[in-house]
């Protein structure tokens, strides 16, 4: 069999050096020599594929059903098929499983013999399109088991919850006989098999409600009998190790599951409400990867901007924008570029949302009456070189971060304002001297999500004159331009898309900006001031979002949902 290697440099005009250079990383940290290639960005999934398909003599298949037959699920877990990448697959004219890396042909043996499938064929698939496959066979087959499940919880016996609340390791293998535990863990796998940011159980007069939000988008998942209500809100509180005696007043508790590949952290949050508790838990998965800056999606020359402004020796670079437009992913790609072995990088968070080596974090604690203000005053005292706070929520945090920024320190945090020029409206209104804030901030970022169109069932279309200006937009800018929108399909439940990316507007402090701020704190001029700047002209959020829905990435709808 000829050697990947060889087939990469003759027919995919990989240079040697390029080879070289991987088969060096391959030897000190191992790995599969093609991931490293794509990883190097040498050469792309697709080629990737090709010369495993002409090593291996195998067909490929660009995509897979969008509706697969779940007839493996009960007999083959989720984790070994994410594990070794292979999807069965049958449809009434063939059977066959695909997979992404032929070397794991010791699982493929013992895929086609618990499934009986023996000397079935074998195809290549993208990795992207087995694990939407995987993901949608198993939510089919989670979909028939809650059904199953809320009849059988009729027959439950009220104490039973209170009897088995022992967790397992993976809640895909807790195989507890109790209906109300079995729902709780089908609810939570499909929520993380969905990429679910939230799951929200909202009791009403006569009902239970139990949704999910998906991209930043709040969609039903079941409507249990309100005579479940007690025992599922029991249910998430134990797991929370919350008081469930407690029923007047509102309590926050965690839940750590492993669920297949992903560790998943919840924040549990519980309401009184009229007609019994209401319980929001945040999904918060540890196993995801952290973005670089590149991978936010802003335009080239912002980035370049920011990449110099990460770089300052001392002043605030502030992040704004709603709960949830990514504030602390965006704070986080730029320490991930600073966190080198000569710098001293400490946070305070609320939550810690993710853990990176090499940077202190310390997480807020109001019980022990450890605030961002508090934790800030000791964190300056660890000879910190970079400080990142959560949020300036009060005049006394903000005033400690401009004290940091002020003797020598760069400090990162976010403040909730809808856009950069607010930001420092809301500053002065907190009570703090303009003179200080011109002084001591450097930029700020305001952000949003918008979501991205499903690559499954994109399709273009050209909008009409109407259309155009009832969104009051110039139809001179968009008489000719060929728009993109997604039709909906299984892969993203209908809804025509899949996955979100950022739009941004980015507000340098210029001289100018900031000899205005000691004028006026009018953010409407300070914005007007920024866009017209003669060095750093800004973009704003919804020019941003425009040049998205102009490249094909988003649509025009999702642009002003949130700008």
């Amino acid at each position: 069999m000829r050697q990947l290697g060889e087939i990469l440099t003759e027919s995919f005009g990989l240079k040697e050096e390029a080879l070289g250079a991987a088969l060096k990383v391959q030897a000190e940290k191992g790995g599969r020599l093609g991931r490293i290639l794509v990883q190097q960005k040498k050469i792309s999934e697709d080629e990737l594929l090709q010369a495993v398909s002409m090593q291996y003599g195998l067909e490929i298949r660009m995509s897979l059903p969008l509706n697969p037959s779940p007839f493996f699920t009960d007999k083959v877990p989720i984790s070994f098929l994410r594990k070794f990448k292979m999807m069965p697959v049958a449809t009434p004219n063939e059977s066959f499983i695909a997979l992404s890396d032929p070397i794991y042909f010791q699982q493929l043996d013992d895929l086609q013999r618990v499934l009986h499938l023996e000397g079935s064929k074998t195809c290549l698939a993208p990795v992207d399109e087995i694990m939407v496959a995987i993901n949608m066979a198993y939510d089919r087959h989670s979909k028939g088991a809650t059904d199953q499940v809320l009849q059988d919880i009729n027959e439950d016996d009220p104490e039973a919850i209170l009897s088995a609340i022992e967790e397992t390791a993976d809640l895909l293998d807790d195989t507890s006989d109790a209906p109300v535990i079995k729902l709780v863990n089908l609810i939570l796998s499909q929520a993380a098999r969905e990429g679910a940011s939230d799951i929200h159980i909202e009791p009403y007069k006569d009902k239970v409600k139990i949704r999910k939000r998906v991209d930043g988008i709040l969609y039903d998942m079941l409507t249990p009998p309100k005579h479940v209500q007690a025992k599922l809100v029991s249910r998430v509180k134990i797991m929370a190790k919350m008081d469930i005696a407690e029923r007047r007043l509102p309590q926050d508790g965690r839940i750590e599951i492993r669920i297949a590949d992903k560790n998943i952290d919840l924040r549990v949050s519980s309401l009184p409400t009229a007609f019994g508790e209401r319980i929001v838990m945040r999904l918060l998965d540890k196993s995801n990867v952290l973005l670089s800056l590149e991978q936010l999606g802003m335009a080239p020359k912002d980035l370049a901007t920011l990449l110099k402004l990460i770089k300052a020796p001392h002043g605030i670079i502030l992040v704004t924008g709603p709960t949830g437009s990514g504030k602390t992913t965006s704070l986080y790609s730029a320490l991930t570029v600073l966190n080198t072995s000569d710098v001293n990088i400490i946070t305070v968070e609320d939550p810690i949302e993710y853990q990176i080596n090499g940077i202190s974090q310390m997480q807020v604690n109001s019980k022990i009456d450890l605030t961002f203000a508090n934790g800030l005053r000791t964190i300056v005292r660890q000879d910190p070189d970079i400080i990142l706070v959560g949020e300036i929520r009060d005049m006394e945090t903000a005033e400690m971060a401009i004290q940091a920024a002020l003797t020598g320190h760069l400090v990162f945090s976010t403040l909730h304002t809808n856009d950069a020029a607010s930001a420092i409206t809301r500053l002065i209104d907190m009570g703090v001297e303009p003179f200080l804030v011109s002084s001591s901030v450097n930029a700020i970022m305001a952000q949003r999500l918008v979501r991205r169109i499903c690559s499954h069932c994109r399709e273009a279309y050209t909008p009409t004159r109407e259309y155009i200006e009832k969104l009051h937009l110039p139809w001179e800018e968009f008489h000719d331009a060929t728009l993109y929108r997604g039709k909906g399909c299984e892969a993203c439940l209908h809804t025509g898309y899949q996955g979100r990316q950022g739009i941004y507007e980015l507000m340098v402090l210029s001289e100018h900006i900031k000899s205005l701020m000691l004028s006026t704190s009018d953010a409407g001029q300070i914005k007007r001031s920024a866009v017209a700047d003669a060095e750093h002209p800004m973009t704003t959020l919804r020019q941003d979002g425009l040049r998205k829905v102009l490249e094909g990435k988003t649509t025009l709808e999702e642009v002003f949902r949130v700008a």
